[in-house]
């Protein structure tokens, strides 16, 4: 499954599975994360917070967000 989960992700950067894209949550808020296409990335719409994947992996560690503007684009690095 972790193997299944990990080639979907990385097709596209931004594929991810049904049961996986269930399981993760924003590792702050402990809310729901949504795919981004256009910076993909996953985003926390509650705290407007963007994690970035790399290589086909989330990264979900807090020093890795990223703060959104109001456009919705990343900027500067969450603390």
């Amino acid at each position: 499954m972790v193997r299944f989960s990990r080639v979907l992700l990385k097709e596209a950067g931004i594929a991810i599975d049904k049961t996986l894209s269930e399981i993760l949550v924003c590792p702050l808020s402990k809310q729901p994360l949504r795919v981004c296409e256009k910076t993909k990335s996953l985003v926390s719409d509650t705290i407007g917070v963007s994690f970035p994947i790399k290589d086909g992996i989330p990264c979900l560690v807090p020093k890795d967000g990223k703060i959104l503007d109001e456009d919705g684009d990343a900027s500067t690095k969450a603390s």
